[in-house]
C-alpha cells in the first residue's frame, strides 16, 4: 500500500443551506460505502489501517472516520456500515455529548442531538473505534498552552473512564494543528491523529496529521472511488496547506479580539 486514502464524514442525514455538505444521507452513504467495498477496497477505522500499514500489508485500504459523534451515526450510520462490513473511527467531542453542536451556531439544530454518553457506549460495543475529538470543539493551534492541554488530556481521560477502552487516535476540530498541537496530542496518549488535508496519507508522513478526503452527499460512489483513487495532492489541497500559518495568525488575532473565525 503505497498510500491510504482516509474519508472524513460527519453527520449521516439530510442538511440545507450553507453547511449542507457535512451531511451525507443514509442512502448515499450506503452508495459509497458499498461503491468501494466493490472496488475492492477494504474499509476499517484509522487507527487499524494505520497498523495495517506499519505492518507492511499492501492491501488496498480506506479509513472510514467519523466527526463530532451526532446521534444520527447510531441509527444510521452503524448499520450502513454493517451492511457494507465496513469498519470506522467516530471522534466524539467529549464536552458536546447529550446535547448539540454548539460550534455550529445558528445550524446546531440542523444536525439533531449528540450522542449521549450511554449511546456512545452503544456505538463502541458495536466494534467502532472511538477517537478524541476534543473537549469543546475549540481550533487547538490558537489556545494558550494551558487551554491546550484542557482540551486534549481532560476529553482523553474522560473517554477512557466513561468507555473503559484505550482511546488511540484524535481529530483536531476544524481541522486546524500547530507543532505544539501535534506535540501535546501525542504526549497526552494519542498514537495518532488526522485533519483534513484533501489528499491520500503515504506511510512515510508522520501519523500525527493524517490527512482525509471529505465525501459530501453530491458524491456519488463512482465518484468517491476515483476521489480515493488519487495518488497525490491536488493543487487546491497543496495551496491551502500553504497558506494555514498565515490564516492561523488572522484568527489568532481575532480570537484576542473577542471573535471566533473557523
Amino acid at each position: 500500500m503505497t498510500t491510504l486514502p482516509a474519508l472524513m464524514y460527519h453527520s449521516v442525514s439530510t442538511v440545507g443551506g450553507p453547511l449542507r455538505d457535512l451531511a451525507v444521507p443514509p442512502h448515499r452513504l450506503t452508495e459509497q460505502l458499498n461503491a468501494l467495498s466493490d472496488a475492492g477496497y477494504r474499509l476499517v477505522g484509522l487507527t487499524e489501517a494505520l497498523d495495517l500499514a506499519a505492518a507492511g500489508d499492501t492491501a488496498r485500504t480506506v479509513a472510514v472516520t467519523f466527526d463530532d459523534g451526532y446521534r444520527d451515526f447510531l441509527t444510521e450510520g452503524v448499520p450502513a456500515l454493517q451492511k457494507a462490513g465496513a469498519g470506522a473511527t467516530l471522534y466524539a467531542s467529549v464536552g458536546h455529548l447529550g446535547g448539540h453542536a454548539g460550534w455550529l451556531g445558528r445550524y446546531a439544530p440542523d444536525f439533531g442531538p449528540m450522542l449521549t454518553w450511554a449511546e456512545l457506549d452503544e456505538v463502541a460495543a458495536a466494534g467502532i473505534e472511538i477517537g478524541n475529538h476534543s473537549l469543546i470543539h475549540h481550533p487547538l493551534d490558537v489556545l494558550s498552552p494551558a487551554q491546550l492541554r484542557d482540551e486534549v488530556v481532560s476529553s482523553r481521560d474522560q473517554l477512557e473512564q466513561r468507555l473503559q477502552r484505550r482511546v488511540r487516535s484524535f481529530a483536531y476540530p476544524h481541522g486546524y494543528n500547530s507543532a505544539l498541537v501535534r506535540r501535546v496530542v501525542e504526549r497526552s496518549g494519542h498514537d495518532n491523529a488526522t485533519e483534513v488535508g484533501r489528499r491520500p496519507h503515504t506511510p512515510s508522513e508522520r501519523r500525527f496529521a493524517v490527512p482525509r478526503f471529505q465525501p459530501t452527499p453530491d458524491h456519488t460512489g463512482a465518484d468517491l472511488v476515483a476521489l480515493v483513487s488519487q495518488s497525490a495532492a491536488t493543487p487546491a489541497a497543496r495551496l491551502r496547506q500553504c497558506a494555514q500559518p498565515g490564516w492561523r495568525m488572522v484568527r489568532r488575532l481575532a480570537r484576542k479580539a473577542g471573535r471566533e473565525l473557523t
